[in-house]
């Protein structure tokens, strides 16, 4: 009889339907390559074109399988010259077509800064609004490993200074398929701010994230966890470092709400004003750079609200140390916030000893 029943029990549980069991794995990389493979097909204006995105299936393997199915006119191998497949890209964006520009790494895409910003982000105003320029840039943002000062940049504050362009900073594999299909459908401009660290991760997505409908709004941001003690803002895999400290406070009984900023011009300021009005205490959380970064708009939007009213305590921003990335391997995590930072930063927001 004992068996029996163990017997129906375990046959229950292996039907589970709840969400936690029927969730699938999906890589942030399968999830790019998905995004860019539906809308190529949805849309034959769409076009990809960097260093290696064809024959070699991308430097990254995100073009995966991209140049045998859709050819030469549409996936394109560049030369190793980012001012000018940017340009071309851009040019091909105002003739009514609808490029994906790789760069291999968001550093070389200094190369081409002038297409991007001069060319891209202010012809929709210059032109009175006549031309629009519906490009997206994409590719790896941030620090790496083992890459050192000239691979390892955060560009989330640069290219969220300018007027004229939206840029977004996924973290998981819902993001990073619903903001880069958005990107793509946008009639401007987009800079997409992946992370190379978070290519091979994978993380459960529903049935409703691997439809070809999918598509996240740009310019909202989403509560990965709730919380009423502090709030913790991040985007891009600092949203993961948030999520860890959060985990580690709720151990000590302090609940943390974190934020995934998902897209970073337009902000969400309306969530974080929310929350923060919740929970009375803020932090921020970034690899870029202090001076000027995504924390300090944060903070000066705030002070600029009524929500600043709301604070019990200071804001405490948690960001990169304000030095070139490092080469040695002890030294570069020193110049990354690590969970024991941003436990600490709270700490002290909240008085904690």
């Amino acid at each position: 009889m004992m068996l029996a029943s163990a017997v129906r029990n375990l046959s229950r549980r292996s039907f589970s339907t709840s969400k936690a069991v029927s969730a699938q794995q999906l890589t942030v990389r399968d999830a790019l390559n998905a995004a860019l493979d539906e809308e190529m097909e949805r849309d034959e204006k769409v076009f990809l074109l960097g260093e290696e995105v064809a024959q070699y299936d991308g430097a990254y393997k995100v073009s995966r399988g991209l140049w045998k199915k859709y050819g030469d006119k549409r996936v394109i191998d560049t030369p190793i010259t980012e001012m000018g497949f940017a340009g071309i890209a851009v040019g091909a964006a105002m003739a009514g077509l609808r490029p994906v520009c790789e760069f291999m790494t968001f550093n070389f895409s200094m190369q081409a800064i002038d297409q991007v910003i001069n060319s891209a982000a202010k012809t929709f105003y210059m032109s009175a609004g006549t031309v629009n320029v519906p490009i997206v840039f994409r590719g790896p943002n941030g620090a790496a490993a083992g890459v050192a000062a000239q691979h390892s940049q955060c560009f989330g504050a640069w290219y969220s200074h300018c007027p004229g362009l939206k840029v977004v900073s996924p973290y998981d594999s819902e993001d990073a398929k619903g903001l880069l299909k958005a990107a793509i459908r946008d009639p401007d401009p987009v800079v997409v701010l992946e992370n190379e660290m978070l290519y091979g991760v994978g993380y459960p997505v529903s049935d409703q994230v691997l439809d070809k409908n999918f598509v996240l709004p740009i310019g909202k941001a989403k509560i990965m966890r709730p919380g009423k003690h502090i709030t913790l803002v991040a985007h891009s895999k600092s949203v993961e470092t948030a999520l860890q400290a959060a985990n580690e406070l709720a151990g000590k009984g302090i609940e943390a709400e974190v934020i995934n900023l998902r897209s970073l011009r337009p902000l969400d300021s309306e969530t974080i004003f929310k929350s923060v009005q919740k929970t009375h205490h803020l932090v921020t959380v970034e690899q870029g750079w202090p001076q000027s970064g995504i924390g300090s708009e944060i903070c000066a939007r705030i002070m600029e609200h009524e929500t600043f009213f709301h604070l019990d305590a200071p804001i405490w921003r948690v960001t990169g140390v304000d030095v070139p990335m490092p080469y040695a391997k002890t030294l570069e995590a020193a110049a990354l916030p690590q969970v024991p930072d941003v436990v600490t930063a709270v700490n002290k927001v909240l008085g904690v000893k």
